[in-house]
C-alpha cells in the first residue's frame, strides 16, 4: 500500500514536470549555445565525430537529457534539428518508465539522419515516437573506431554520450519527440 501511494506521488510528479515543460522552456539562444557546445564535445571526443556529421542529411541534439526516478522514471530534454549546420527547429524529448530504478542521470543525445526519407519523415511528423513512428539504432561500439568508418543497417542512429564519452545501455526506445517554439 504505502509503494503502490509512493509510486502513484512520483508518477504525479513527473507528469507535471513534462506538462509544465511550456512554462520552463528554455530560449532559442539558449539552447543553441547548449547545442552548439554538444556537438563540439561530442566532435571531440567521439573519433571520427565531425566527419561523420559532415557526411549525415542531419542530426538531432539534446545537450542535456536528464533521467531520474524510483521505481517510476522519466527523462526531459530540448534541443535542436540542425540540417547542413543549421538549426530549423526546436524540439522536446520526453519519456516515462516503470520498472527496477532509482537515482538520476543527465546525459547528451545525438541522433542521427543518415537517410533523406527518414530526415524528411521526422520533419513532416507532428510528434514523433521512437521504435512507434520511425526505428534508432543506439550506436555501441569501442572508443577506439572511428565512427566515420562504420556503416549503419538502419536509416536513424542514436548516440547517448556525457562526461565519459559514449555511454551503453541507454534506451531510446518509446521517447516522444515534439516541436516547440522557444
Amino acid at each position: 500500500m504505502y509503494i503502490q501511494k509512493l509510486n502513484n506521488l512520483i508518477l504525479s510528479l513527473l507528469l507535471a514536470f513534462f506538462f509544465a515543460q511550456d512554462l520552463v522552456a528554455k530560449s532559442a539562444a539558449d539552447i543553441e549555445k547548449e547545442v552548439d557546445h554538444a556537438i563540439q564535445k561530442f566532435e571531440k571526443d567521439i573519433r571520427g565525430g565531425a566527419k561523420f556529421l559532415s557526411k549525415v542529411k542531419g542530426y538531432l541534439v539534446f545537450p542535456s537529457v536528464i533521467k531520474g526516478g524510483f521505481i517510476v522514471g522519466g527523462k526531459y530534454g530540448e534541443g535542436a534539428l540542425r540540417v547542413n549546420g543549421t538549426t530549423k527547429y526546436y524540439y522536446s524529448m520526453t519519456a516515462a518508465s516503470i520498472g527496477f530504478q532509482a537515482g538520476a542521470q543527465e546525459h547528451s543525445m545525438l541522433i542521427a539522419f543518415i537517410s533523406e526519407t527518414s530526415l524528411n519523415n521526422f520533419i513532416k511528423s507532428n510528434g514523433w515516437e521512437a521504435g512507434v513512428d520511425g526505428s534508432i539504432a543506439v550506436a555501441e561500439w569501442g572508443a577506439s573506431k572511428d565512427i566515420s568508418s562504420l556503416s549503419f543497417e538502419k536509416p536513424i542512429v542514436g548516440f547517448i554520450y556525457g562526461e565519459k564519452g559514449l555511454m551503453a545501455g541507454v534506451s531510446i526506445a518509446g521517447t516522444k519527440f515534439q516541436r516547440i517554439a522557444p
